[in-house]
């Protein structure tokens, strides 16, 4: 009798904390510099906080509006939560075994050292005192608790010391408890003066403020003794609420909500280990927590704050990944009015952190000055609070060229940056629209209209598109891995323009000729190659499905690539983090391949291609396979027309991860990952494409 799965799908959440275990697999890799290994973790820990914000944050809303709901996967949400917090503890008490008998030894064997109190020696002590005193001591409000000041409802996030007391305050009552908020302006690492560096040991000396909070806390309550100082830092649900139907001004919706999301509900209580289980219980009663969300740490609570020590040590090329410089495409004019001819020579892919973010950043800084330049158009999801491609939009729209730019307001963890570049566009007399309410715009689109001399037709209009599957973001262009295409192609660019007249004029949707959009045809075309390669497989031909996302959730999507693994699709997919979708089984997907690759940079285009009986069909969207991508969001596909540049996308962006396995991880039908085999022998495709860029010719 065959064996039959609880489900065809798996838990979406327990996929996410799988993809952060083989990210912090990469601390443990001998083959990785020591304080890129120090970096996996901290973000590890970064994610983890997002995932808590996000994820869990919203699966404890269900629970709370519907106990009997469940999950896709068919799990009840309350076992969701369960498993998830199961998984969560384990993987936290990983990273500190990590950083304890791994990353420690390791960094101090390369004279950076982490100096705990009970090491300090007395010329460290004097130090250590005299900072605290002169630089921490005046900056924090330390709050002992009585009726009149009752447990207070600390930052999102923030790093917070419950001190544990004894004794009267001046006022004759009774204090057992304070607590102290370190300020976020204090630096959460201290590099120890070059003289006070212990001898012999560590060149590089660093001490944590909570080593400081733990020996000195006690100052700030004069006169009380002073029985503990345990670290605690609480995670609370950081997602915003932004009724559509009573929205008269976005912006100015959005600028009330972010002051409340600090203090959103709480869901994650992270506490010293020694923290006694008295305080723990009242820390949990305190912000109405379960056991089962309290996550002891054996170390500092925040590890995030520790990647700082890379931009503190002096740069050693045995310490960090050798500086990568981006590739410039071959014959770029640069910032000159050429560029439009190269463009309208033939499309021009750029595959970054390869190839250089310049081009991009040259086409708006060139059409902000090029007298030819009529109109600027561009949709912002990210830009960084710093960004060159969004200073040379507000010069546009200085030098009087019609500049319209989409701005998402509600880009998560970037919507007070954003509304402060939409308040410097708008005062230069460009025209922000902050997209379509209740539907994000996560769309790359940049269109500039240019008045050109045509031959014996004269002067005519011309488009000029740049369109891409990661942000309009100069510094995550070095980080993560994209594809941005460059085209003059007419019907791309009138399917942009109608794109562009959709968002910020209200138009009705009308079918696009070469781009497919979320959330109106993007998903039934997805859906339709998908059918066509099961039709060709079943008439005998070859058929195939490569593709890359971030994340693949959506089971309609998922259910149709299982269709077509029956069928004798070939499914091969590149996948970063959490797949709901099982590959190998028999009956159900014994064609599917899933992998995921984890390395130097962060994987982050989306690349469909399906072969199509030999004509190998090639996309690069923006939307990853997800609801809200398909539904929620307005999202392009844009097709690779050009042949050259569709087989840079379909070795650069698929092939390559297949061929080496260096940085891979295949999954199985379980939902779980392993090395993929060789791996220790084999390079890193992200490192053989940087060898790609290096090669002479």
């Amino acid at each position: 009798m065959a064996r039959t799965l609880p489900s065809p799908l798996l838990n979406r959440e327990l996929g996410t904390l799988a993809f952060n275990r083989r990210v912090l697999a990469q601390a443990l890799d001998e083959r990785i510099p020591p304080l890129e290994r120090l970096r996996y973790l901290c973000i590890v820990a970064s994610n983890l906080d997002e995932f808590f914000e996000t994820r869990v944050a919203q699966l404890q809303d269900v629970l709370e509006h519907d106990p009997a709901a469940a999950t896709p996967d068919g799990l009840p949400v309350a076992e969701a939560l369960q498993l998830v917090a199961e998984d969560a503890h384990a993987l936290v008490a990983e990273q500190y075994r990590v950083l304890e008998q791994a990353l420690y030894p390791l960094l101090l064997g390369q004279g950076i050292g982490f100096v705990g109190s009970s090491q300090w020696t007395p010329r460290q002590q004097r130090w250590a005192r005299a900072y605290f005193e002169r630089e921490i001591l005046p900056v924090l409000t330390p709050i002992g608790l009585d009726p009149a000041h009752p447990f207070p409802k600390v930052l999102n996030k923030s790093l917070n010391f419950a001190v544990v007391l004894e004794g009267t305050d001046a006022f004759g009552r009774n204090v057992d408890l304070g607590i102290i908020q370190a300020p976020r302006a204090l630096p959460r690492l201290l590099a120890l003066p070059p003289e006070l560096a212990p001898q012999p040991g560590p060149r590089h000396g660093f001490v944590l403020l909570s080593s400081l909070m733990h020996m000195y806390a006690g100052q700030a309550f004069p006169g009380l003794k002073v029985l503990g100082v345990h670290q605690f830092r609480v995670t609370r649900n950081s997602e915003l609420f932004v009724d559509d139907d009573e929205i008269t001004n976005l912006r100015t919706a959005l600028q009330g909500e972010l002051r409340s999301r600090h203090y959103g509900d709480a869901v994650r209580l992270e506490v010293a280990s020694a923290c006694p289980q008295p305080l723990l219980e009242r820390l949990m009663r305190e912000n109405a927590l379960q056991a089962r969300d309290c996550y002891r740490a054996d170390g500092p609570v925040n590890l995030a704050r520790l990647q700082s020590v890379i931009d503190m040590v002096p740069h050693r090329d045995d310490l960090t990944y050798p500086v990568h410089q981006p590739a410039l495409v071959p014959g770029w004019p640069g910032a000159e009015p050429e560029l439009f001819e190269h463009i309208r020579g033939s499309d021009i892919l750029l595959h970054h952190p390869y190839d250089s973010f310049a081009p991009v950043v040259d086409l708006v800084r060139t059409a902000a000055r090029d007298p030819q330049v009529l109109a600027i158009k561009q949709t912002i999801y990210r830009a960084g609070q710093t960004s060159e491609l969004m200073e040379a939009l507000i010069e546009a729209a200085r030098n009087g060229k019609e500049v319209t730019v989409v701005l998402e307001l509600m880009a998560r963890q970037d919507e007070e940056t954003n509304i402060n570049w939409a308040a410097r566009l708008e005062a230069e007399g460009a025209h922000v629209v902050y997209g379509v309410v209740g539907f994000k715009c996560h769309a790359k689109m940049l269109m500039v209209v240019r008045r050109e001399r045509s031959g014996r037709q004269g002067e005519r209009l011309r488009r000029y598109v740049h369109l891409g599957t990661g942000n309009y973001h100069t510094r995550t262009a070095r980080l993560y891995t994209d594809f941005g295409l460059m085209t003059a192609n007419e019907a791309i660019c009138a399917d942009v323009n109608q794109v562009f007249l959709e968002i910020t004029g209200s138009s009705h949707f009308e079918p696009l000729r070469r781009l497919w959009q979320s959330p109106f045809s993007l998903l039934d075309n997805l859906l339709k190659a998908i059918r066509r390669e099961a039709r060709l497989a079943r008439a005998g031909k070859r058929a195939r499905i490569w593709a890359r996302v971030n994340a693949l959730v959506e089971p309609t999507v998922i259910a149709e690539l299982y269709k077509a693994s029956r069928a004798g699709v070939e499914v091969r997919l590149l996948v970063r983090g959490p797949c709901m979708l099982r590959p190998g089984v028999a009956g159900l997907s014994e064609n599917i391949r899933v992998r995921s690759v984890i390395g130097r940079f962060l994987e982050h285009s989306r690349v469909f291609c399906f072969h199509n009986d030999g004509r190998d069909d090639v996309w690069i969207s923006s939307a990853d396979w997800m609801e809200r991508n398909l539904f929620r969001r307005v999202e392009i596909a844009a097709p690779i027309l050009d042949p050259q540049a569709r087989r840079k996308v379909i070795e650069e962006g698929l092939q390559v991860h297949w061929r080496l396995a260096g940085n891979a991880w295949d999954m199985d039908g379980a939902g779980r990952w392993h090395r993929a085999h060789g791996w220790q022998r084999a390079r890193s495709s992200h490192q053989a494409l940087i060898d790609s860029r290096n090669q002479p010719g």
